[in-house]
């Protein structure tokens, strides 16, 4: 571990490897598990407006999700997530041709319809954010459903931190992520 700014980062982020493979997985990720994408609390409000732009994409059992449970729920544990479809699919995924799962948001994004990739939490997978009072903790969410990515991105060679490169500097800002840059390069030429 160690400190940029007010973040506490593991090294996993760069000493592993991790390019996603859907046509292996077919995004499992948005599928299994038993909660929702985190979201951020102007995320949630971001959802709310963004929904009717949404909708006409998403399949009938996540509307109906949706229209049931809210386009966000509050865990157990007062955290922001994603609804979920039977309690297991992301109600915003849709699936393309080959049965792959893909976000619904993401595709309204890239189809122009709206100005919002996805939540940050998705964007930064496979690493998660813990806000603490005083510092946020940067980490590596290993998941065996992501062995694959793990296997491709040792193939690519190619970091975790530099997979995620786009989500960080969305999360935490360029300087934050030169930084990073810089750090994991001193770990390299130590190695090396």
């Amino acid at each position: 571990m160690f400190q940029l700014g007010k973040t506490i980062v593991s090294e996993d982020i760069i000493n592993n490897d991790f390019v996603c493979n859907l046509s292996a997985c077919k995004g499992a990720c948005c599928v299994d598990g038993d909660a929702g994408a985190p979201l951020e609390e102007e995320e949630a409000e971001i959802l709310k407006e963004l929904y009717p732009k949404i909708k006409p994409i998403l399949r009938p059992e996540g509307v109906a999700a949706i229209e049931t449970q809210g386009t966000h729920t509050t865990s157990d544990e007062g955290e922001l997530e994603t609804p979920l479809v039977n309690g297991a699919d992301c109600a915003y995924v849709i699936f393309d041709e080959n049965n792959v799962a893909l976000c619904a948001i993401e595709e309204s994004y890239n189809q122009g319809k709206i100005e919002w990739k996805k939540p940050i939490s998705c964007h930064l997978y496979p690493v998660r954010v813990k806000d603490y009072s005083e510092f946020s903790a940067v980490n590596y969410h290993k998941w065996q459903i992501c062995d694959d990515a793990c296997t491709l991105g040792k193939e690519l060679q190619v970091p975790i931190y530099k997979f995620v490169k786009e989500a960080l500097i969305r999360k935490f800002g360029e300087d934050w992520y030169t930084e990073l840059e810089n750090v994991a390069n001193k770990m390299k030429s130590k190695l090396g």
